[in-house]
C-alpha cells in the first residue's frame, strides 16, 4: 500500500515527520533516483527512497524513557560539543531522537524513539497528554496567586490552557521558596518558566516528573529504560 513520503522517512527512524518534510522541501530526498520536493508524494513499498544519498532501511521501532539530567542538551548533536541526550544511547543500534524538549537546566522524563508518527502524536498540541512538573520557585505563592494558572494564564500574548497546580511545601526561612507541582498538556518553549514568572514566582529549579502515565520511579538521572508494549499502547490511546 502506498504511503506518504514523509511518513516513510519518519518510520525509518531518520527524522521526525516534521523534519522529514523539511528534508523533502530542501531537495535532500530521492525516490528511485529522482529528487522529490513535493510534500505528500506517495511511494510504493518497492520504491527506493534515499536521504542525502543514503538509502532508507526499515529500523525496528524503539521507545525509551530517559531520566534527562540537568546540563544536557535535548538534541541529537550540539555545535558547542556539549552533552546531548543521544549520548546516553550509544549502545542502541537504532537512531533514536527526543520527543519534544526539556531545557538545558531542566531534568526529568523524556521519551526517546525512532517512530516519527508516534513522536508527532506525543508533541502535537491537539493531543492532551498530561506532563507533570515540580518547580522550586522564588517566594511563597498563595492559592489565590496561583489561580490564574488554573484558569489559563496569558503568556506571550497567548492564553494557555488551564493547568493543575498545588503547593507541595514552603520554606519560610531566609530564602523564602516553595515547591510547586504543575500539570499541563501543552509544550510550548519555556512554558512552565514563563507561566510561573507571569504570576510573580520565578523558577529556580525545574523537573518533569511524569509524561502521561510514565514516571521516573526507580530511576536516577542518566538512566533510561525501554517502554513496555502496554505503555506505548496506552500513550497512543490517550492521544487518539
Amino acid at each position: 500500500m502506498a504511503e506518504r513520503l514523509q511518513k516513510v522517512i519518519a518510520h525509518a527512524g531518520v527524522a521526525s515527520r516534521r523534519h522529514a518534510e523539511e528534508l523533502i522541501s530542501a531537495g535532500q530526498v530521492t525516490v528511485n533516483g529522482s529528487v522529490v520536493t513535493t510534500l505528500g508524494t506517495q511511494v510504493e513499498p518497492g520504491d527506493q527512497v534515499a536521504v542525502n544519498g543514503v538509502p532508507l532501511t526499515k529500523e525496528k521501532l524503539q521507545y525509551f524513557l530517559l531520566y534527562k539530567p540537568r546540563g544536557v542538551i535535548t538534541a541529537v548533536t550540539d555545535n558547542k560539543n556539549r552533552k546531548v541526550v543521544t549520548d546516553f544511547f550509544e549502545d542502541v543500534r537504532e537512531r533514536v531522537y527526543p520527543v519534544g524538549r526539556l531545557d538545558y537546566d531542566t531534568s526529568g522524563a523524556l521519551i526517546m524513539t525512532n517512530d516519527g508518527e508516534f513522536a508527532n502524536m506525543m508533541m502535537h498540541p491537539r493531543y492532551h497528554i498530561d506532563k507533570r512538573y515540580v518547580a522550586k520557585v522564588e517566594g511563597i505563592p498563595t492559592n489565590l496567586q496561583l489561580q490564574p494558572l488554573r484558569e489559563g494564564v496569558r503568556v506571550d500574548g497567548r492564553k494557555l490552557a488551564p493547568a493543575k497546580v498545588k503547593v507541595l511545601s514552603r520554606d519560610n526561612g531566609g530564602k523564602r521558596t516553595a515547591i510547586v507541582e504543575l500539570t499541563i498538556h501543552q509544550g510550548l518553549n519555556h512554558q512552565v518558566k514563563k507561566m510561573f514568572k507571569q504570576v510573580g514566582f520565578p523558577v529556580i529549579k525545574l523537573a518533569r516528573e511524569a509524561f502521561g502515565p510514565l514516571t521516573l520511579d526507580g530511576m536516577s538521572a542518566g538512566d533510561y529504560r525501554k517502554l513496555t508494549h502496554q505503555e506505548v499502547a496506552r500513550l497512543k490511546e490517550m492521544a487518539e
